[in-house]
């Protein structure tokens, strides 16, 4: 089952409010569980001064038992860690409760030694509150064990009495207190918001990769038809997005297959004419004839090459541009034509500093460098050609220089002695606009509308610009 946009919008909007909920639901009760968890145990400190002051044991959970004579005696005598039945608690925090503020030298302080298996407590403030009764002293006391996870053991002695040893870990412990829940619902919150947001990721990068693979199509080709998994609304696009390739493509054939079939048919009456016309005596009109021949058999091919450069019909591979020009300039240049290669400065390298020489050291790379992209060898080529044609047409000579970045590949053209502007050029890029020597050189008006359709085909652009002497164009491809 496909989900909309909108549902999906829905469930992310309630599994986000659901997970908060849970994750505050956690935390709170936690910290209520927590603070039940000292009050009870500041309760039970108020019991336990109560029973030592009585002698009545009155709390369920705290078991107070008077030390036998022998521990009594080491109490007394203030070694505590010593006792027989305590060996294991060797953290020893000593502590007297005033227990009558008023009279401060009655004796009747109520003496405590916490015996802990763990840590000392941070009893100071506890015993200089001046302004709590002893009760309140005891109750803080406990919450204070509770607070940290130990197992303590009081052993108290009130005023003169006899020393106890007070066994609250059931209130006080580390086994009695609650669970917390905090980390957990810190958890639960994060991996909820961690499932939504890779889900709302995973719907827009299947977006940006079904629009990405649609802007490379043209300079890498792509699938007759794509299958893209998302949500109801891109399988929509993605299925209009077919419906409109394979329209678009079923039209460029059968146009190309008209025009073929228009170039086959022609072909006959052509050859016809030719027949007829060689049996003409006057010779001025019989070359007429067959020249109106040639021109309508051209311009039927051209327009056929233009609709093949349409369909894009070459797939894309990696090539080395250098070389591609290099051999089509050696071409120019064995049928004796004015083109020339212009050569790539040497790239200069500075050198690290060393410890063993004052200057830098310095080198450069070769002057040969390979420029690999990945594009479609024949198309690029036929529009190099007709860049040169032109230079060749409206100029004395053509000058081909590469330049590249990261990025880019940048072919330039530039000729000599031409009398266009840059507007008067790019006006020749319209199908079958000609120049003004159209009544001098050959062509069909078609030259510079190929290689811009090449150049959108490789995601790049043709520009011209006013040159040292001439006119310049640049045929920029992406690498």
């Amino acid at each position: 089952m496909t989900l909309r946009l909108r549902d999906l919008g829905w469930a992310w909007s309630l599994g986000a409010f659901a997970a908060g909920l849970l994750a505050a639901g956690l935390w709170f009760s936690s910290v209520r569980n927590w603070d039940s968890y000292l009050t009870r145990a500041y309760v039970a400190g108020f019991s336990v001064y109560e029973d030592l002051r009585t002698g009545r044991a009155s709390h369920p959970d705290v078991l107070i038992t008077p030390l036998p004579p022998e521990a009594a005696s080491l109490a007394e005598a203030g070694e505590l860690e010593q006792l027989p039945d305590l060996a294991g608690r060797r953290f020893l925090t000593n502590l007297s409760i005033l227990t009558d503020s008023s009279a401060p030298l009655s004796g009747r302080n109520l003496m405590l030694a916490v015996l802990s298996d763990r840590l000392v407590y941070p009893v100071s403030d506890i015993v200089s509150g001046s302004d709590q009764t002893g009760p309140q002293k005891m109750g803080n006391l406990t919450r204070l064990l509770a607070t940290y996870c130990s197992e303590p053991i009081l052993v108290a002695r009130f005023g003169q009495g006899a020393w106890q040893k007070i066994d609250g870990t059931q209130v006080w412990g580390c086994d009695a207190a609650p669970a917390d829940m905090r980390l957990p619902a810190i958890f639960l919150a994060i991996v909820a918001l961690a499932i939504i947001l890779t889900s709302v990721g995973n719907v827009t990068d299947s977006f940006s990769r079904f629009s990405q693979s649609l802007r490379d199509r043209r300079r890498s080709g792509g699938p007759d038809s794509y299958d893209m998994s998302g949500p109801a609304e891109l399988r929509d696009i993605v299925s209009a997005v077919n419906t409109h390739l394979e329209d678009e493509r079923a039209q460029l054939e059968k146009r190309a297959t008209v025009l073929s079939g228009v170039s086959h048919d022609l072909g006959t009456p052509a050859a016809r004419v030719r027949l007829r016309a060689a049996l003409i005596p006057d010779a001025e009109l019989r070359e007429k004839l067959e020249s109106d021949v040639d021109q309508m058999t051209g311009m039927i091919e051209s327009v056929l090459t233009y609709t093949r450069s349409e369909l894009s019909v070459e797939d894309p591979r990696q090539i080395s541009l250098t070389s591609l020009v290099e051999s089509l300039v050696a071409d120019y240049q064995d049928m004796d034509l004015p083109v020339t290669l212009k050569q790539v400065a040497p790239v200069e390298v500075e050198g690290a500093a060393s410890l063993f020489m004052s200057r830098r050291g310095h080198g450069s790379l070769p002057e040969t460098r390979r420029i690999l992209v990945m594009a479609r060898p024949i198309s690029l080529k036929r529009a190099l050609t007709n860049l040169i044609d032109n230079a060749l047409k409206y100029g004395r000579h053509a000058t081909v220089e590469l330049a590249t970045d990261a990025e880019t590949a940048t072919i330039v053209v530039e000729d000599k002695g031409t009398n266009l502007s840059v507007s008067d050029i790019e006006a020749l890029m319209a199908p079958f606009r000609r120049g003004s020597n159209i009544g001098s050189s050959d062509g069909f008006g078609l030259g510079l509308t190929i290689v811009a359709t090449v150049a959108e085909q490789h995601g790049g652009s043709l520009r011209f610009e006013a040159g040292d002497q001439g006119l310049r164009a640049r045929l920029q491809i992406r690498r």
